[in-house]
């Protein structure tokens, strides 16, 4: 049985949509096949509920947001502080390994292996 993930957000897949992408939204939230979102809507069209699923699926083009391109496939935009984070560690690796030259720079062994090499 599907489990719906309440984090989740309803998004409208224009680029895999046929009109705006709103069955293609549905079927990614739903985590069903686009074929039998677009084949409910049909046969609800077909069976009397014309008005209401045109009314609907037009609310729900300019309610839903599109889904950013790379949320499509699966990948998750990294927020600002995740970022930050990253370049953070990064700059403590970079000085971290700045210190330990620095350190070895001005020691004895250095001076004392560089006096060798002059020789």
């Amino acid at each position: 049985m599907a489990t719906i993930d309440l984090n989740k957000k309803l998004w409208r897949l224009p680029q895999q949509g046929m009109v705006k992408g709103v069955c293609a939204g549905i079927a990614h939230y739903f985590d069903v096949p686009v074929k039998l979102v677009r084949l409910i809507t049909v046969l609800a069209m077909v069976f009397g509920l014309f008005f209401f699923v045109v009314v609907a699926y037009i609310i729900m083009t300019f309610m839903l947001d599109p889904m950013p391109e790379g949320e499509i496939d699966g990948e998750r935009t990294p927020s600002n502080s995740e970022l930050l984070a990253v370049v953070d560690g990064e700059l403590a690796d970079g000085e971290k390994r700045l210190r330990d030259m620095e350190r070895y720079v001005t020691s004895d062994t250095f001076s004392l292996r560089s006096r060798f090499r002059q020789l």
